[in-house]
């Protein structure tokens, strides 16, 4: 990776910082309340509280990590990014299926984070890492076309995903990425802009959305 103006590794370390942009005022509007947001049930509140707190960490820990990047570092560049797919995930059950069970599967989803690197940290074991990141991936989407959604301008939650998704493809394909660009900038950079896009996309979809659907927590 190239070093400009003295920073290692800069467009990792910059590319992070469009998180912390696009994660406070989402993180303000929801401290803020209903009035701010259309959020209407309290659990919900408290996923994406997590979703835009895990964004403004990823934006500190994955600079901390690539400016010095060793294995002592890289769980804070990983775990702000897993906090907020499970808090975003957890929120599509809380929304479309039933907000117990979203609390449920938060709850669990945070468990399972913390064992991930237990795991990773004193057994080298990341499998269960991989499975966590894989997981949203395939139930965001699935979820998305087999529950009606509680609120209008759903349609965002799709566009979402595909910047979601492509975030994660790059992430995956770092170094082809970077190599098919001729080594401008790298699939992880690009991911830190994705992830940052997906945010945008959210805070729009939380500021003029209705309760379409009332249902029952």
């Amino acid at each position: 990776m190239r070093n400009l103006l003295g920073v290692p590794n800069t467009l990792n370390v910059f590319s992070a910082y469009p998180l912390l942009l696009a994660g406070v005022p989402g993180l303000v509007l929801c401290l803020c309340g209903s009035g701010c947001f259309g959020i209407s049930l309290r659990w919900e509140a408290l996923g994406w509280f997590l979703f835009y707190a895990g964004n403004v960490a990823a934006a500190f820990g994955s600079a901390y990590y690539h400016l010095k990047p060793d294995d002592d570092r890289l769980i804070w560049d990983r775990l702000p990014m897993m906090l907020s797919a499970s808090s975003l995930l957890s929120i599509l059950v809380i929304e479309r299926v039933d907000e117990r069970a979203g609390l449920s599967c938060l709850l669990s989803l945070l468990s399972l984070i913390l064992v991930s690197s237990a795991c990773e940290r004193v057994l080298d074991d990341m499998r269960l890492w991989v499975v966590l990141n894989f997981v949203p991936c395939v139930a965001i989407p699935a979820m998305l076309f087999l529950f009606p959604p509680k609120y209008t301008h759903s349609r965002f939650w799709f566009l979402a995903t595909g910047f979601y998704l492509l975030a994660r493809f790059e992430g995956l394909a770092d170094r082809k990425v970077y190599s098919v660009n001729r080594y401008f900038i790298s699939g992880h950079s690009l991911e830190h802009l994705c992830f940052a896009v997906v945010s945008l996309i959210l805070n729009v979809m939380l500021s003029f959305r209705n309760v379409k659907i009332v249902r029952d927590s």
